[in-house]
């Protein structure tokens, strides 16, 4: 386990293999299929895939990725945090996802604040933007919270749907 980040309650790590049944979940939630996006994962061997081909390869493309966000108490996996590279998007973008039963506890805001603060103590970027859907109205405050300000609607490749660009002043 490579732990990157740790807050008052919450650890930050690399997202394993092993971590497959809990990813297999998190990207079948209804929240994560409405504002992120179907990625057809279905199968524990799926969700192996997406985090070997996904959150791993980023990491090891760029040095930064989505982190897996587990109580520090006792290790329960509460969703998922981090930076990541986007085709389409010239800034480093913040992302976060978390299961509903562990919403509305402040997870999102303490791991959002701390990736944000490593973004700029540890990997020296100045600029960090975010993306999300026009109604999630929830991620928009989040977002507002760690400083982040609407900059304009974009569209990213291979997509349709306009969207929320949002940055750091």
């Amino acid at each position: 386990m490579t732990k990157v980040l740790e807050t008052e309650r919450l650890v930050l790590r690399h997202i394993e293999a092993d971590d497959a049944a809990f990813i297999l979940e998190l990207l079948n939630e209804p929240g994560w299929l409405r504002f992120i996006g179907d990625r057809g994962v279905r199968t524990l061997q799926g969700a192996r895939d997406y985090i070997r081909n996904g959150p791993a390869a980023m990491i090891e493309r760029h040095g930064f990725g989505l982190f897996l966000v587990e109580l520090k108490a006792d290790g329960t996996p509460l969703g998922m945090c981090g930076l990541i590279k986007r085709d389409g998007l010239s800034d480093v973008d913040i992302g976060f996802a978390f299961l509903e039963r562990h919403g509305r506890k402040g997870y999102a805001l303490e791991s959002a604040s701390a990736v944000m603060d490593h973004a700029r103590a540890v990997l020296g970027l100045s600029r960090v933007v975010a993306i999300t859907s026009v109604d999630n109205h929830a991620s928009i405050r989040l977002l507002e919270k760690i400083g982040l300000r609407f900059v304009r609607m974009v569209t990213l490749p291979g997509n349709d749907e306009e969207i929320r660009l949002f940055a750091t002043a």
